[in-house]
């Protein structure tokens, strides 16, 4: 069996496809790549699976021939050496197939590395290509982005309007039917003509030059002439003292203050030019005046003469504090304290005179060490005032000038650097030094040109003439309010301790003909007294009464019934109006918290104060408020229902006309009075 099956199988001989065996000779002229055999251009035309399966087959037939040869050689009979043989030369022909099948395995894998590595290489050199070209469209984004953002030098020129430009440049400049439609020649067009502009400039900038040397050699001829002029003018003015004096005229005079004002310090200097500009434009009355000793002034500036005997006087000196005690530490302090507070040895004055010829003085201090500036007050009648109780505060030099700015008290220093000093020396506060200092109101600083900022605090201030110049015709035209404001209070607080409550005739027609109440008693309070009572709680609260305030207490009387009226009186009197608080005592005690009527009595006096001002400037607000509280107790009294458990007439007859007795829930009263009809209404 074996034996007819090796012959009938023989082994496959490989042939190259299209190839010419190796001898023989093809007909005509064929290429000479033909006549040898090549395995490299074989792999190209045979099909790598068709190989493969030659292999699994070659493989097959190997096992088989190894697996025969083994049973030949177990049998161990000799007739079968023939058969092995021929079996060993059909697997030698078989790994001939395996090793061709070999070397076409690597070739191919060659050339597919080979063709990998190139196609690597493509790959390579198209993702090159790709980041140049990335490169490049970065590199020129960049560009167009700098193109983008590029500023011409012109863009900062501010030229011309177009309008203007086609109206004054000439047509060769302008160029209209071209740079109409281009908006690039239009630019440089306008760029051209501002060009020509400026050159045109430049020129005459040369010829104002030339002009401004001439000028200022003419300056300086009149110069020489007007030092020359000086020595005669003097001795003009000397021999001109006795015209001055017959014709009111003090010329030298003001020439003496003004050379007296040069040893001001700068707060003080600026408030006396100032104060004097507005003096000669505007107010007549008003008088500045500088005073103080001007030696001690001149010593400030002066150096300490140093001493030339320090051999000789050095025994002396050891001798005198060999007696000497050393200050205390409390003396030390005291010094300290002096020399902190201590007070520029000039001042300036200011003399404000009204009409009916009353004056307030007012003196200003500059502290130097403290660089703010203080004032003292002080008030002259015309005519003897008579003293009221009650009108002791009034013109006050401690609170005649409280409050002319809201909220502007004097009693702390403005300066935020003083705090650092007064530490130092252990001074609390500077309103313990206020009787013998002065106030520092902060209206006070911005006349001396001295403005102290809270935000960002500064170690120097210097003195602003501007500051003073726009703060100067207000404060003055404030002072002169505040001080005809307190004297006409000085005298209505004469009258209301008499009783009487002033009305103007002006002011007559706001009240009925016929008033029964009347004023029994005026006084004046203390704070806590005025804290202290129950109906004043809501004033309090609202804070419309702190204790710069002044406080006093009215009754009203009519019959049994009596009204208290609690009074704030604001320092800025009669452009803030007073505030009353009420409290009526009849059949119990009633006030605004159980009472809607007494609220509503308030509100007359409270609220509708501005029926009550009166002719310009409204003085009369207080007494008029006054008159019309009396006017509504009596509307109160005179509508309440008459008990019928009372045997008698009633008590308080209903005397005026009113339209309707009570009106709402609140069954509120007819306190308005309408002139000149004469009847009362709601409101």
């Amino acid at each position: 069996m074996s034996s007819e099956s090796s012959k009938k199988r023989k082994p496959k001989v490989i042939r190259t496809d299209g190839v010419p065996a190796e001898g023989k000779r093809g007909k005509g002229d064929t290429d000479q790549d033909v006549r040898y055999y090549s395995e490299e251009s074989e792999v190209d035309l045979r099909d790598p699976i068709k190989d493969y399966e030659l292999y699994r087959e070659t493989c097959q037939e190997l096992q088989r021939l190894m697996a025969e040869i083994q049973e030949l050689k177990s049998r161990g009979i000799k007739e079968n050496a023939a058969e092995i043989d021929e079996r060993r030369v059909q697997s030698c022909v078989h790994f001939m197939t395996l090793k061709k099948l070999n070397r076409l395995a690597h070739i191919r894998l060659k050339k597919g590395r080979d063709q990998t590595h190139e196609a690597k290489q493509k790959v390579d050199a198209y993702h090159l290509q790709l980041q140049n070209l990335l490169y490049e469209v970065m590199h020129l984004q960049k560009e167009i982005t700098k193109c983008l953002e590029f500023k011409s030098k012109h863009e900062e020129i501010e030229l011309v309007s177009l309008e203007e430009f086609y109206k004054e440049a000439p047509p060769e400049i302008s160029r209209p039917a071209i740079t109409l439609t281009e908006p690039h020649q239009q630019t440089l067009a306008r760029l051209d003509w501002e060009l020509e502009q400026r050159k045109r400039l430049a020129e005459k900038y040369k010829e104002c030059l030339t002009s401004k040397e001439k000028i200022l050699k003419e300056i300086e001829v009149k110069k020489e002439y007007l030092s020359s002029l000086q020595p005669r003018l003097n001795s003009i003015m000397q021999a001109s003292l006795p015209v001055q004096e017959y014709l009111f005229m003090p010329f030298d005079q003001a020439h003496k203050q003004y050379e007296t004002a040069r040893h001001l310090p700068p707060p003080l200097y600026v408030l006396f030019v100032q104060a004097s500009a507005y003096g000669q434009a505007c107010d007549k009355k008003l008088v500045v005046a500088i005073e103080g000793s001007v030696e001690e002034a001149k010593a400030l500036y002066k150096p300490p003469e140093d001493s030339q005997d320090d051999e000789s006087d050095s025994d002396a000196e050891e001798e005198q504090t060999t007696k000497r005690r050393r200050p205390t530490l409390g003396v030390q302090l005291d010094d300290k304290r002096k020399e902190m507070l201590k007070r520029h040895p000039l001042s300036v004055t200011l003399d404000l005179k009204c009409k009916d010829e009353n004056v307030l003085h007012l003196t200003f201090y500059y502290l130097m060490n403290l660089n703010v500036m203080t004032v003292k007050a002080k008030v002259t009648t015309a005519v003897e005032m008579t003293t009221a109780i009650s009108a002791g505060d009034l013109l006050s030099p401690d609170s005649l000038l409280n409050c002319l700015y809201p909220g502007d008290h004097g009693r702390k220093t403005p300066n935020p650097a003083n705090q650092f000093q007064f530490d130092k020396v252990g001074i609390l506060t500077l309103s313990d030094y206020v009787t013998e200092l002065g106030h520092p109101y902060v209206w006070v600083q911005k006349l001396g040109g001295l403005h102290f900022p809270k935000d960002q605090p500064q170690h120097t201030v210097a003195a602003d003439n501007s500051l003073s110049a726009s703060h100067m015709e207000l404060t003055v035209k404030l002072l002169r309010s505040r001080l005809q404001s307190r004297l006409a209070l000085h005298k209505q607080f004469a009258s209301l301790e008499h009783g009487v409550v002033p009305v103007s005739s002006e002011c007559q027609q706001l009240f009925p003909t016929k008033i029964v109440s009347r004023l029994v008693k005026w006084t004046a309070i203390p704070y806590e007294d005025y804290a202290e009572l129950p109906y004043t709680k809501d004033v309090i609260e609202a804070g419309l009464a702190e204790d710069t305030h002044l406080y006093y207490m009215a009754l009203i009387e009519r019959g049994t019934a009596k009204l208290q009226a609690a009074v704030v009186l604001n320092p800025g009197y009669s452009t803030l109006p007073p505030v009353f608080s009420l409290c009526l005592n009849w059949k119990g005690e009633r006030n605004s918290s159980n009472d809607d009527n007494i609220r509503a009595m308030e509100s007359e006096v409270n609220v509708y104060y501005k029926e009550l001002w009166g002719p310009k400037p409204g003085y009369q607000l207080l007494t008029n408020q006054l008159q019309r509280l009396c006017m509504v107790l009596d509307v109160y009294l005179e509508t309440e229902p008459h008990d019928p458990s009372v045997e008698g007439p009633k008590e308080f007859p209903q005397e005026k006309m009113c339209l309707r007795l009570v009106r709402g829930p609140l069954r509120l009263k007819p306190f308005k009075f309408n002139y000149p009809q004469g009847f009362f209404s709601h409101r």
